[in-house]
Parts: C-alpha cells; sequence; structure tokens
C-alpha cells in the first residue's frame, strides 16, 4: 500500500508519499499547524462514508446554511495556507519559486500580497489583527519574528536582543505574542510594536514555554513542565500572572487561540486529543471532539464559535463548533471534489457574514490551497424561522 508522513520543519508541515517498502514517493508541503505522524491513504473515505458514521451528529440548519467557499491560491504558487483573517483580510504563506512567502489576500486569489521581505530567505505569516499581520522571517538561517502593516515595505524586525530565533504567532490590536529563543531555552514572549518592548512571559520551574495568540490583554499558549510534559497556558502581560490550563486527565494540552474570555486548543486524554474549550482555568475545559472522530484540535475562536479539524475515517477535516461536541459542522463537506483533508484556523465576523481561513488539500492539484469559507449571518427572524423548523423536524421523528 501507499502511506504518507509528514513532520514540523521550520514552521511548516512536510509530507512525503511512501510506498509499501518504504521507499519514496511525492513529497510537498500542506499545513503550519496540526499534527505529526503517519496517515495510511487506503483509509480515506467517501463523504458518503462520513455521514454513515457521524449520522447521530446534530447540525442545525443555521450552522448548514449558505456556506461558500473561496480558493485563495495564488497564480504560480506551488502551496498556499490562510492562518488568520479579519472580515476584509485574510493572511498567511504561499511558496513561491520554492520559497516560503508571508502572505496576504483581500477575499481573492486575484488579490493575493507579497509580504516578503528584502534579504529574506523565507517568510510567514501566522497571525493577524486589523490591518497588521505577524509571524516570522529567516535571515541569515536565523528566524526572527516579525510585524507587517499589509505591504513588504512596512516590516517591522521584533527579533529581542540577544535571541538566536523568534517567531510572532498571534496579534490582537497593538500586542503581538510569539516566542524567542535563548541558548536553546524558548521562551513565550509578548510585544507592542517593537523589539525593544519584548516581554518575557516564560513562568518559573518549567523548561520551555511558547506563546500562539492574545486578545490583547490575555495570551494562550503552553508550556513544557520540568518533566516536558505540554500544558495548556493563560498569561495576563506577565509571566506571574501564568495559569495551568492542563485538564484533568490529560496527558499533553495547548492552547491555541483566545477571544474575550474564550480559550481554545487540544487535550490529549486516552492518547487521542481533544478538541477542547476554556474559560480561564483547568476546570473549566470542555471537549468538542465530534462523535466518531478519531482526534480533533480547535485553533481559533470568535468568542462564540470554534474552528479547527477533527480527524474521521482517516480524513482531517475543517471543522466549526458553538461550543459543545453536538454542535460540530463539517467544514470539509463544502469543498469541491478533489479535496482530500482540510484545517480550519480562524473566524471572524462583520456583522453580515462569516469568514474562516484555512486551507485543504487539493488532490487534483496535488497542493496544498488557502481557502476561504464564507456564510451569511441569518437575520433574527430567519434564524428564529430555522429554529423552529428545526424543532418541528425533531417532533416528527420521535
Amino acid at each position: 500500500g501507499v502511506s504518507a508522513k509528514w513532520d514540523v520543519v521550520d514552521g511548516a508541515v512536510v509530507w512525503e508519499t511512501l510506498d509499501s517498502a518504504g521507499g519514496g514517493g511525492k513529497s510537498g508541503v500542506w499545513a503550519l499547524r496540526g499534527e505529526r505522524g503517519s496517515m495510511n491513504v487506503k483509509s480515506l473515505r467517501s463523504v458518503a462514508a462520513l455521514v454513515a458514521v457521524t449520522g447521530t451528529l446534530a447540525l442545525t440548519d443555521v450552522a448548514q446554511a449558505s456556506w461558500t467557499v473561496t480558493n485563495l491560491h495564488p497564480a504560480g504558487s506551488t502551496y498556499s495556507i490562510a492562518l488568520a483573517g479579519t472580515p476584509d483580510r485574510q493572511a498567511g504563506t504561499a511558496q513561491v519559486g520554492g520559497q516560503f512567502r508571508a502572505s496576504r489576500w483581500s477575499g481573492t486569489a486575484a488579490a493575493w500580497v507579497d509580504l516578503h521581505p528584502t534579504g529574506a530567505s523565507r517568510s510567514g505569516v501566522g497571525g493577524a489583527s486589523g490591518t497588521h499581520q505577524v509571524g516570522s522571517a529567516t535571515f541569515a538561517g536565523s528566524a526572527r519574528a516579525s510585524l507587517w502593516s499589509g505591504t513588504a515595505a512596512s516590516w517591522v524586525d521584533l527579533h529581542p536582543t540577544g535571541a538566536s530565533s523568534s517567531v510572532a504567532r498571534g496579534i490582537f490590536g497593538a500586542q503581538q505574542v510569539g516566542q524567542a529563543s535563548f541558548g536553546g531555552a524558548t521562551r513565550a514572549s509578548l510585544w507592542n510594536g517593537t523589539a525593544a518592548s519584548w516581554v518575557n512571559l516564560h513562568p518559573i520551574a518549567s523548561h520551555s514555554s511558547y506563546g500562539y495568540a492574545t486578545s490583547g490583554s490575555q495570551q494562550v499558549g503552553a508550556t513544557d513542565d520540568l518533566s516536558l510534559v505540554r500544558r495548556a497556558a493563560l498569561w495576563s502581560g506577565t509571566a506571574a500572572s501564568w495559569v495551568d490550563l492542563h485538564p484533568a486527565g490529560s496527558t499533553q494540552s495547548e492552547a491555541w487561540g483566545i477571544f474575550g474570555t474564550q480559550q481554545v486548543g487540544r487535550a490529549r486524554i486516552g492518547g487521542l486529543d481533544h478538541a477542547g474549550l476554556w474559560t480561564g482555568s483547568a476546570a473549566s475545559w470542555v471537549s468538542l471532539n465530534p462523535i466518531g472522530s478519531e482526534s480533533s484540535q480547535a485553533l481559533g475562536t470568535d468568542g462564540v464559535r470554534q474552528v479547527g479539524s477533527a480527524r474521521v475515517l482517516g480524513v482531517l477535516r475543517a471543522s466549526l463548533w458553538s461550543g459543545t461536541a453536538a454542535s460540530w459542522v463539517d467544514l470539509h463537506s463544502f469543498l469541491p471534489a478533489g479535496f482530500t483533508f482540510s484545517e480550519a484556523n480562524g473566524i471572524s465576523s462583520d456583522g453580515i457574514n462569516t469568514y474562516i481561513t484555512g486551507f485543504g488539500f487539493n488532490s487534483v492539484t496535488n497542493q496544498g490551497e488557502a481557502l476561504l469559507w464564507i456564510q451569511p449571518i441569518p437575520s433574527p427572524a430567519a434564524a428564529g424561522l430555522l429554529g423552529l423548523g428545526g424543532l418541528l423536524a425533531a417532533r416528527r421523528r420521535r
């Protein structure tokens, strides 16, 4: 048979197909966040089989209605991913001419803007807020935390003095969060627009720490304790403010996104990753793992809904939740034929539409492609009618 293996390399996930004898086959890059491991390509099944397994999941009419998908993949690119976005702008990375380049879009593939700084060997964006983007750019083999304001010329170097490498992963308003390495020790980091503003968030008695997202006043990420157990973490601007979000019974956890009082991520329970939701404490954790899912993770939230991915019948599927496992919506099912797996990374709204950024692997073009899901927000009257219709349908099924 044929299988695929992957691993994280300098912020990108590199994949390679293998034949049954272990020989190399095709290779490429498909995600900047997600899982490490291997999967049997023969395990991929049709959407019809998925529906058969997950038929017990209750998907509301409102959640399912009118999703459209825009392919943001730039012309000439061999790989792209949208990791974050606002209602009018999306941000991520595109591979052009064999080089990873920080990127932004304004709703279409044709609107792609190259943010790659002059002199960098590679760059990428991991977060966006308003007109700003954050990520990293590599110079002379060293990754440097980076801030942009929509153009390559606007690039700002956030790299702290004395660090060997750094990356900014999240932004909200004037605040950026990420991590910096000093002598092999990784430290969760906070900035306010300049390298000189750097704040060390690393908690006492932790081996390493990582910052992934910020709400503007609080930050989320993870720490590795002295036993090297990964633990979801929450801060409020200082190392001393650290809160351990690690759920009881889990062996690993990470918090990937935050908005308002809500944090999202994943916790490993019984050997499987469960998408999870917190509201400020370890005890508040709620599993979002859908029935029938082999693993899942939540990567972003707008304070009400959560996005990420769930693996069902071996297929990684872009996912949307509204606070419970039963609310799961399979965003992958709205993709054109040929997309074999997908992931949702960010969610935002302008009060008219909901916008979800992510990526999918297109088996027709044999490459990962940045995607944008859009759904009109129902009016209160329409939502009420849809809810009534769902209630009546439920009664008829009794």
